[in-house]
């Protein structure tokens, strides 16, 4: 289980997963990255990149209290397909 971050209700924060260190083979690449939130409602992906090795999400708002998992899936260049959630929490601070 991953750790719970802890998101500001009023904050617009980017979460960046570097795949090279926990997934990809030395010579793969990230070719496709795409994020989803859950519950869907309150917090909102406001953009997301990668690169050959990373991904990053930017999001904001949410509910007070409420807790999300954002999840990322990715396709690399061996056709191989893998997904990391993050966990968010967002309180007033």
């Amino acid at each position: 289980m991953s750790p719970v971050i802890v998101k500001d209700l009023d904050a617009i924060l980017d979460y960046t997963l570097d795949w090279s260190q926990f997934y990809l083979e030395s010579t793969e690449t990230i070719s496709t990255s795409s994020w989803t939130v859950s519950p869907t409602g309150s917090l909102v992906i406001d953009s997301d990149s990668n690169d050959t090795t990373t991904t990053t999400v930017f999001v904001s708002a949410g509910t007070r209290g409420k807790i999300y998992r954002l999840t990322n899936k990715i396709t690399t260049s061996k056709s191989r397909t893998e997904e990391r959630t993050l966990t968010v929490r967002v309180e007033e601070r």
